[in-house]
């Protein structure tokens, strides 16, 4: 209550849609937050990213930081409008995330029942890791729909590590470091870091359920990544011209060195440099772009956009041959009215393509619902994980994709889908092996 009283009179001139945003914003902060050492926190990593991406890039962009950006990347409505819509669509995809959801069912781990799993099967987090590992290599082999299938089923690895990490009496550095530093790798060969932060995230949980962070070393720890992740919001974009597809340029050696030269350039995270890097989590300059686009110039899908976006999600090519593509840049440019350029990579988001399909109103019930679906998702994973206790470390897997706010809504459905499917295959082949039986609390009783 101070702190929101604070805000208030340092930014008096603050409209009351940036603020009560920023407000809502800051809450679902300390939600994620005080959740470290305690759940894995899918609920509130999708309420932060939403809020981060729909509220507070925003805000900052209606608030002054609009006039660092490149006119295309401006908020093209007037901030009342945005938030009218925006407001209300994401604070009722909170709710419906938290409707009847408990303690956070499907987030809690049973610690001690994930000890007695690992030690009936030792061998099985570091099959999970090696299996990771060589999926992750030859995905590349493959058509586009079996190598998303390899892609999961290489995300297998972190499986692995999270079982390390809660089951074994003492931690294995060397196992544990290999995985860290594969996404590490990765993430800088390619220059796309998002699933790094979000790993991070989520090793963080995990080893915070270990070893019960304490409020200090929490907040230490939630100061480096607001560090880390700033750094590299300054930096991508330097990063990814630097090594320019070439691989042999890739690499922590070069992120420094380019980090060196924009610090000596008048520093690295001063305020022009943050501002205008701002861009990167907002994604509500393409909901503004969408909203002078659509119904002035293409009208309302009336769920007809929506059914072909579950279709692409949900089914596979061979029932669906011309089925949405991801990636579709005719798609976004059609209903944003931006062009897009060769390699340059945007998503409608699913607040985006709520509105495209059922206007303000409608596409906020739209967000609703699919906070309700997600939540429905992860009440079938609570209910289950009382017969496969390490079923709730898989909810990570399953919804790391999903939190991305900015992604295409049918490739978040195709993740969201095609990993629970192949969870439920993998566990009815192998169900003698995840299943440990509700009567055992304690190693005491094997």
């Amino acid at each position: 209550m101070l702190s929101a009283i604070i805000i208030r009179l340092l930014f008096s001139g603050m409209s009351w849609y940036s603020y009560i945003a920023i407000m809502v914003a800051i809450y679902q902060f300390i939600l994620l937050f005080n959740s470290i050492g305690h759940v894995i926190p899918v609920r509130y990593l999708l309420g932060s990213f939403m809020c981060l991406q729909f509220f507070i890039g925003p805000a900052f962009a209606y608030n002054g930081l609009d006039a660092y950006q490149y006119f295309v990347y401006l908020m093209k409505v007037p901030e009342a409008q945005y938030f009218g819509y925006a407001l209300p669509a994401v604070i009722l995809f909170i709710l419906g995330l938290h409707v009847n959801a408990g303690m956070l069912n499907g987030e809690v781990v049973d610690q001690e029942r994930v000890k007695i799993f690992v030690k009936r099967n030792p061998k099985l987090p570091y099959f999970f890791i090696i299996m990771g590992f060589v999926t992750s290599f030859v995905s590349g082999f493959f058509g586009s729909e079996l190598s998303f299938v390899f892609y999961l089923l290489g995300s297998f690895k972190f499986i692995g590590l999270f079982l390390m990490i809660l089951g074994s009496d003492q931690l294995k550095p060397l196992p544990i470091s290999i995985v860290i530093g594969s996404i590490i790798s990765s993430s800088l060969g390619s220059g796309m870091f998002h699933d790094l932060l979000t790993w991070i995230v989520f090793i963080a949980a995990v080893f915070g359920i270990r070893y019960k962070f304490d409020f200090k070393t929490k907040l230490i720890g939630a100061f480096a990544f607001v560090v880390l992740a700033a750094t590299i919001q300054v930096m991508k974009g330097a990063y990814r011209t630097a090594i320019g597809g070439n691989s042999g340029q890739a690499g922590v050696k070069t992120f420094t060195k380019l980090a060196d030269e924009k610090n000596e350039q008048g520093g690295l995270l001063n305020f022009t440099s943050l501002a205008e890097s701002n861009v990167r989590i907002n994604q509500g300059f393409i909901i503004t772009n969408i909203m002078v686009t659509v119904p002035d110039r293409v009208p309302f899908q009336n769920g007809k956009q929506m059914w072909q976006l579950f279709e692409a999600g949900v089914l596979p090519r061979i029932l669906a041959p011309n089925k949405l593509r991801a990636g579709d840049r005719a798609i976004f440019t059609k209903y944003s009215g931006i062009p897009l350029t060769a390699g340059t990579s945007m998503g409608l988001s699913s607040l985006g393509d709520a509105y495209v399909n059922f206007g303000v109103w409608g596409g906020c019930v739209f967000m609703l619902f699919l906070g309700l679906m997600y939540n429905g998702i992860l009440q079938i994973f609570y209910n289950n994980s009382k017969s496969y206790p390490i079923l709730i470390l898989f909810t990570a897997l399953v919804f790391y994709y999903p939190i991305r706010p900015d992604c295409e809504l049918q490739t978040i459905l195709g993740h969201l889908f095609k990993s629970c499917f192949l969870l439920f295959v993998i566990i009815q082949l192998w169900r003698n092996t995840f299943m440990l039986k509700r009567f055992i609390s304690n190693p005491v009783n094997i």
